[in-house]
């Protein structure tokens, strides 16, 4: 193994399973205890990779600043983000979609319609491109309660299953984009350490490329 002195950014979380499945599969060491650690910085038993678990909106963060050379999280987070990053490979794992839903049957009324969201930079982008003048609620919770409870008419949030909607009465009513995890680099560090980056996007690209090929 001849990568060392790389930083790597997880997000954890619902994709942290899948992603260390590919990074082992991939060869990749990874500490024994990553996945019931309470720590945050882990190194790997000979030291050459150093990992930062991060909730993933930290992850575009940490790796443009440099902290981390690169980083492992959802293509929804780095869109709402708009980080400087270079993005080197589609994993393929944490698939769903970024949509737009609400209550059945209920067009909007308003004048403005409110619109609630975890990613009001998303939710906000789109309805300006279809030439729509919304006003858009920043929440960080469950967003499916805005339209039970009158807040909003609307809300731009990752579908995955789709359950939460159903059980809440909410259906799609658009959808805006496919999402799925990706592996980004910091732009420095992508020349500088080139070679070990190389490495490394090589043998995860092995895997998720097998993967694909199997399906």
């Amino acid at each position: 193994m001849t990568i060392q002195g790389l930083t790597v950014a997880l997000s954890k979380g619902r994709i942290m399973d899948s992603t260390l499945k590919i990074l082992r599969d991939a060869g990749i060491p990874v500490p024994e205890d990553i996945d019931s650690t309470r720590k945050l910085i882990l190194s790997t038993p000979n030291g050459e990779i150093d990992f930062i678990l991060a909730k993933p909106v930290d992850v575009p963060t940490y790796v443009e600043y440099g902290v981390a050379d690169l980083g492992i999280v959802g293509k929804d987070v780095l869109v709402e983000a708009d980080r400087d990053l270079y993005e080197l490979l589609d994993l393929g794992i944490g698939t769903c979609k970024m949509s737009v839903a609400g209550l059945p049957n209920t067009a909007p009324h308003a004048s403005m319609p409110r619109i609630a969201s975890k990613y009001p930079r998303i939710a906000t982008e789109y309805f300006r491109g279809r030439g729509q003048q919304v006003e858009v609620i920043f929440l960080n919770g469950s967003v499916e309660l805005a339209p039970l409870i009158g807040l909003a008419e609307r809300i731009v949030d990752v579908v995955e299953t789709g359950r939460t909607l159903q059980e809440n009465g909410l259906v799609v009513q658009e959808d805006i984009m496919e999402i799925s995890t990706r592996l980004v680099a910091n732009r420095s560090s992508f020349r500088l350490k080139s070679t070990v980056i190389d490495e490394f996007v090589s043998l995860v690209r092995g895997v998720v490329e097998q993967k694909e090929a199997a399906q």
